[in-house]
């Protein structure tokens, strides 16, 4: 049991880290292309510019912290 709770450790600071909203930005983010790109309309400027828009929030609001 305890190394299966190691591995639940381990994989959330993996996909979470120090920032919980940009874990959920990028699932967001995978989700919409997803769903667009079903639709057969090219999404592939989305992740790009989704990653970008999350880095920015994230550096913004480390700054801001010191």
């Amino acid at each position: 049991m305890q190394a299966l709770r190691r591995f639940g450790r381990f994989w959330y600071d993996f996909v979470v880290g120090d920032d919980w909203r940009v874990a959920l930005g990028v699932i967001a983010a995978l989700a919409l292309t997803y769903g667009i790109s079903r639709s057969s309309a090219p999404v592939w400027w989305l992740l790009p510019l989704s990653v970008l828009a999350l880095l920015a929030l994230s550096v913004r609001r480390a700054v801001r912290a010191r």
